[in-house]
């Protein structure tokens, strides 16, 4: 066992602060990686205060890891001390039932495991997060990440960026295609650069009107305030697609009636109570109403790399880690333009 320093939660209902905790030794195909940043995601709030519940204390957070292979078990072959990698949602699944087959560990059948609060696949012990100076993870879900870009702000690739790629590659977003994003956050901007770079036209669409210089300047093409009635009735059957961010409670009906004939509204952001929908806004116009989650490490890979290539990354705030409780109450009041990263070597 390894002893690694970290921050964690011990309640719901207390601040993050220094924890030390044991590593495993990496095993036979294990990666060991020293976290050189670490992004903070609303996830991590919603579990470090236990708001989803089920939250194991003490409780690591952290899920958007860059860092450099210290270490390597005997079966590895796909990467070597000193190589760059990342680390995203979930770091293990049972690797055989039919999605894992198909690279969609994310939909494993039988449960993947999480990068924290999750159940190992053995049942033996939850998993411990990024806010920690190193983590073990088995190779098939490490990923490769390029030099080209500042690693700061790649790590916020490994779930605000996935979050929002998967879903325009798997509904095949194309050039010339009207996509509208709702919610200019940590997942929001990022769907902005990532549909704007695929040659779609994209608008924004806030209740803020202070949004839309930052919309334009990330590559929205147009901005809509979603508080004026003639502008939504304006833009009535309007969009090939909505990416809808916002994980506080609004109404799905007013956005699904901006979509045209076979319309698409992707679900990312999860709100904590129920919306209703009305049947007619699908029927009338045969639209439909998804979500996703993620994408499989397939797929994150491949994001990765057309990020590099691109040179997309995420707009990030650098903090150091004794200032985490600080950034948690920033992100609630959305503070923040447009992810936080913690720099490790503060640790």
């Amino acid at each position: 066992m390894t002893s690694v320093k970290a921050y964690a939660a011990q309640a719901a209902d207390q601040p993050l602060a220094p924890y030390t905790f044991d590593r495993r030794e990496p095993g036979v195909d294990d990666v060991e990686i020293k976290i050189l940043f670490c992004g903070v995601c609303h996830s991590d709030i919603h579990t470090a205060r236990n708001e989803w519940g089920g939250t194991v204390y003490p409780s690591v957070p952290g899920h958007e890891i860059v860092g450099k292979v210290t270490r390597v078990g005997s079966n590895v072959t796909k990467f070597k001390e000193g190589d760059t990698v990342g680390v995203g949602c979930f770091v293990d699944s049972c690797m055989h039932c039919s999605n894992c087959e198909q690279d969609l560990e994310q939909y494993c059948e039988n449960g993947h495991t999480q990068t924290y609060n999750s159940l190992s696949q053995d049942k033996q012990y939850t998993t411990l997060g990024g806010y920690s100076s190193h983590i073990v993870v088995t190779q098939h879900f490490v990923l490769s990440v390029s030099d080209k870009l500042p690693l700061e702000k790649v790590a916020p690739l490994l779930c605000a960026g996935i979050t929002t790629y998967s879903p325009l590659r798997h509904w095949g977003v194309k050039a010339g295609d009207k996509v509208a994003v709702v919610g200019l956050g940590g997942l929001g901007h990022m769907a902005v650069k990532l549909a704007a770079s695929m040659g779609a036209e994209v608008t924004m669409l806030s209740r803020s009107p202070k949004k839309e210089k930052d919309a334009n300047e990330l590559g929205a093409h147009h901005f809509a305030l979603t508080t004026n009635p003639d502008t939504m009735k304006e833009l009535a059957n309007s969009f090939n697609f909505i990416i809808d961010t916002v994980s506080a409670p609004h109404d799905y009906n007013e956005y699904l009636a901006l979509l045209n004939t076979d319309g698409v509204m992707v679900l990312l952001g999860a709100p904590p109570e129920p919306t209703p929908v009305g049947a007619f806004p699908f029927i009338m116009g045969r639209r439909s109403l998804v979500g996703s989650l993620v994408g499989g490490i397939k797929e994150t890979q491949e994001m990765l790399d057309y990020c590099a290539e691109h040179n997309i990354t995420s707009d990030v705030e650098v903090i150091n880690i004794d200032q985490i409780n600080e950034a948690y109450e920033r992100t609630l009041a959305g503070d923040v333009h447009y992810r936080f990263v913690i720099d490790m070597a503060t640790l």
